[in-house]
């Protein structure tokens, strides 16, 4: 045990001073954001809660914070707990003579980036050109709907395994560089952002943490929140543009049809905002909402329980207690209206999910997992076994690794709620 540790926290009186660390605060409708971009950390204040901070961080004693509080709302105001709570955030450095002791903060990926770096990833003209892009597309594609690739033009050769191979590489490197979309915009606006594997529902995705552009202005995050959409829309625009001056019926032309396709399939499933992907967040910046999915998600259960209850025929006072109050009812207005209108799609969506994997995904996967076995053995010649072991190595690896990794995030999420 440290001495610091054993002297306990440190008493916060009305003399106390306090330092803060680094903190952003911009105004949200008729709340005020605050948090700390390196920890990723934020909160919803009041106007009073923000001013606090604003006092405290100029240098103001607990009790001069009070004293100004109170003259300026004519309320009282408890600063002494207030700075107690911000400590537990991780924004308090020091309080007193004594530092606070805080956890070590996320590894941020690619740390040698630094926003002057990246910084034409938010200048307003890059979505303009984006626009352009898209538009010349569109040109071309009016003039040549048949450019408009289908799934037969995936199977550019004749050979499975270097299809599925091919195929497997190409869509990891756009997967990629989308996440790498989002990294390099946010980490322009001076969030650190950090990219890891993660499972939604029965999909394995690549996802950044870029939580902290929560701080940012309303611009910043939006064009963070959509860059990943709009670096796939690019490539695919521009791949459409060279498909159309490739002479059909080439191996150019075919591999180039094959990688429009890759480019736009991740497409739709952005449409599914149950999963909070990219549009998710968006929706979730526009509606005002502070947690949509969560929120979302509660008011789901407590609307099963009441469900349930109902069927049951229970409908005593003392049941109605056991279902707990509307967890929504505490939301503002424009929040409780998005938040009941999401927990449908939510419900909806994700049932909709988990039956087609099983109607469908879970039986395909099966069924080719167990033809490549029986493909592998001297009878089925060189390409049989070729494309046996392509199938057992991207099908089977994807199916490992979706596991590993949702056994893993299943872990850290436990031992971050035990902390």
């Amino acid at each position: 045990m440290t001495d610091t540790a054993a002297e306990g926290p440190p008493r916060i009186g009305p003399t106390t001073h306090v330092l803060l660390h680094d903190l952003a605060v911009r105004q949200d409708r008729d709340e005020w954001i605050v948090g700390r971009m390196a920890t990723r950390t934020f909160v919803a204040l009041p106007a009073a809660g923000a001013r606090a901070v604003e006092l405290l961080g100029a240098g103001l004693s607990v009790g001069r914070t009070e004293e100004s509080l109170r003259a300026e709302t004519g309320e009282e105001f408890d600063i002494a707990d207030f700075v107690g709570d911000l400590a537990a955030l991780g924004f308090v450095a020091r309080i007193g003579d004594r530092p606070v002791p805080e956890a070590e903060p996320p590894r941020a990926s690619l740390p040698w980036l630094r926003p002057r770096h990246v910084r034409l990833a938010l200048h307003p003209v890059l979505p303009l050109l984006v626009a352009v892009l898209l538009a010349a597309a569109a040109v071309v594609l009016v003039r040549r709907p048949d450019l408009l690739p289908g799934y037969r033009d995936l199977l550019w050769s004749r050979h499975g395994s270097v299809v599925l191979l091919s195929g497997a590489a190409a869509g990891w490197t756009l997967l990629l560089a989308h996440e790498l979309a989002h990294l390099v915009t946010a980490r322009a606006a001076g969030v650190p952002g950090r990219m890891r594997l993660g499972t939604r529902l029965q999909f394995l995705v690549m996802q950044t943490d870029i939580s902290g552009i929560e701080l940012a202005p309303r611009r910043h995050r939006l064009t963070a929140y959509l860059a990943g959409i709009a670096l796939n829309l690019s490539v695919a625009s521009v791949l459409l543009l060279v498909l159309a001056a490739t002479e059909t019926g080439t191996t150019a032309h075919r591999l180039l049809a094959a990688a429009l396709l890759l480019a736009l399939l991740p497409l739709p499933f952005q449409c599914m905002v149950f999963t909070r992907t990219d549009l998710y967040f968006v929706l979730q910046d526009l509606t005002g909402c502070r947690d949509l999915y969560g929120d979302g998600l509660a008011y789901a259960r407590y609307r099963f329980r009441r469900s349930v209850r109902w069927i049951r025929g229970v409908r005593s006072v003392r049941s109605a207690r056991d279902d707990g109050p509307d967890p929504s009812a505490r939301l503002p207005a424009h929040e409780r209206r998005a938040v009941r209108v999401y927990s449908v799609v939510l419900v909806v969506g994700t049932a909709a999910c988990l039956t087609f994997m099983a109607a469908v995904t879970l039986p395909v996967d099966i069924a080719l997992l167990a033809r490549a076995v029986r493909g592998l053995g001297p009878g089925h010649g060189l390409a049989g076994n070729a494309d046996a072991v392509a199938v057992l190595v991207v099908l089977g690896g994807v199916n490992v690794l979706w596991l590993v990794t949702w056994w893993r995030n299943r872990r850290s999420r436990r031992s971050a709620r035990a902390t």
